[in-house]
C-alpha cells in the first residue's frame, strides 16, 4: 500500500457509481461519475491512472460494488473495501461526493478498511446459502398458510388433518385427490409446494457439502457443523487475510459481550452487531455442542452453576466457539479461485 500517490474513493449504486480522488496528504484532486457497467468501470481506470498510481477505497463490495471490484482485481489493482459512514459522519448532511471523499479518506488514513472477501469458491458459497434461505423461507410460508388453511377447512377435512403436524400435514395434504373441492385443492397445492422447496433445500444442501469438502473437510469434523454452518462460516470469514486477530473475528460474529451493568447488577448482554448469518451458525453450533459435546456441557454446566441464566450461558459458549473456530479457520486456504 506504499507505493500508491492517488487514493481513490467509490460510492456504489445499482445504476452509476461517484469517485472522488485524494493525494497522499488528503486534498481532494477530482471527481467523476460512471456508469455501472464495463465500460463505466473501464473509463474509471483510466480516469484514475491518469492522476497517479491509484489504491481503490470502495463500499458495498458485496452488494452494488461487486462487479467494480471483480473489474479491478482481474487489472491487478489494489482494493480496499470501506466501512460505510458512521452516523456521526453524517452528521453535517450526505450526497455521493461526500460518502466517496469519506471512503478515499479511510484510504489515506488507513481507518475501517479491509480486503474484499473475494470471489470464487467463497461467492458459490454465498449464492448457495443466499438461495438456500430463500427457499427455506418460501417453505415455511407454506407450511404456516397450510396450518392456517385447516382451521377453516369443511368439517371432515378439518377432523383428518388438524392434529397432524405441518411436515405430517403437507405429506397427508399433497396425497389429497383433485375435485374434492376448492379447500382440498389449495392444500394439495401448497403441501406440494412444500415438497418441491424441500426438494430444491436438499439439493442445495448436497452442493454445499462437496464445496465445504473440498474446501475446508477438518470443519465438517467439529461437532454440530453441518455443512450450512461449516459454509457460513467460510462465507463470513473470507480470506484468512481478513481476520486480524480472534478479537476481531469475534466481534465480526456478534459475539462480543456488551456491558449492561447497572448498580450493584453486573451483567452482560446480546450484542446485535456483527454479522448476523455468522452468529446463527455460532447460535446452531452452541446448540448442538451443549446436548452432544461433552467438554461443551460441562462448560455450560459450569456457567448455570456460577448462576449465568440459560441465554447468559450460551452466549457464553458462542464466544468461546468463535475463539476456537478463528484458529480452525485460520489455516484455510483463500477462496478467491
Amino acid at each position: 500500500m506504499t507505493d500508491w500517490t492517488v487514493a481513490i474513493g467509490v460510492d456504489t449504486h445499482k445504476g452509476a457509481h461517484v469517485a472522488v480522488a485524494l493525494d497522499r496528504l488528503g486534498g481532494q484532486i477530482a471527481s467523476c461519475t460512471v456508469n455501472a457497467t464495463i465500460a463505466g468501470y473501464r473509463r474509471l481506470l483510466v480516469w484514475a491512472t491518469d492522476l497517479g498510481r491509484p489504491v481503490f477505497g470502495v463500499e458495498g463490495c458485496g452488494s452494488y460494488g461487486a462487479g467494480l471490484v471483480r473489474f479491478l482485481e482481474t487489472q491487478r489493482v489494489l482494493v480496499y473495501e470501506c466501512e460505510r459512514p458512521r452516523r456521526n459522519e453524517r452528521r453535517r448532511g450526505t450526497n455521493d461526493l461526500i460518502d466517496a471523499a469519506l471512503a478515499a479518506r479511510r484510504v489515506v488514513t488507513g481507518e475501517g478498511l479491509s480486503l474484499p472477501r473475494g470471489g470464487g469458491r467463497r461467492e458459490q458459497l454465498r449464492l448457495l446459502l443466499v438461495e438456500r434461505r430463500g427457499a427455506v423461507r418460501a417453505r415455511t410460508a407454506a407450511l404456516n398458510q397450510l396450518s392456517a388453511l385447516v382451521v377453516t377447512a369443511p368439517d371432515p377435512l378439518r377432523h383428518r388433518l388438524a392434529a397432524l403436524s405441518k411436515h405430517q400435514l403437507a405429506r397427508k395434504a399433497a396425497l389429497l385427490r383433485s375435485g374434492s373441492g376448492a379447500a382440498a385443492d389449495v392444500l394439495r397445492r401448497i403441501a406440494r409446494r412444500v415438497q418441491r422447496l424441500s426438494e430444491e433445500i436438499t439439493e442445495i444442501d448436497r452442493d454445499l457439502t462437496i464445496l465445504v469438502t473440498e474446501i475446508a473437510p477438518h470443519l465438517l469434523t467439529e461437532c454440530g457443523v453441518g455443512a450450512v454452518c461449516a459454509a457460513q462460516l467460510l462465507v463470513s470469514s473470507g480470506d484468512p487475510g481478513r481476520m486480524a486477530s480472534e478479537a476481531s473475528f469475534a466481534a465480526l460474529a456478534g459475539t462480543t459481550p456488551v456491558d449492561a451493568s447497572s448498580g450493584k447488577h453486573q451483567r452482560h448482554r446480546l450484542n446485535r452487531g456483527g454479522d448476523r448469518q455468522l452468529n446463527w451458525a455460532l447460535h446452531v453450533i452452541a446448540l448442538q455442542r451443549i446436548h452432544h459435546h461433552p467438554e461443551t456441557a460441562a462448560y455450560y454446566q459450569h456457567l448455570l452453576d456460577a448462576g449465568k441464566t440459560t441465554r447468559e450461558a450460551r452466549r457464553c459458549v458462542k464466544r468461546t466457539l468463535a475463539r476456537h473456530f478463528y484458529r480452525r479457520l485460520r489455516p484455510t486456504p483463500a477462496l478467491t479461485t
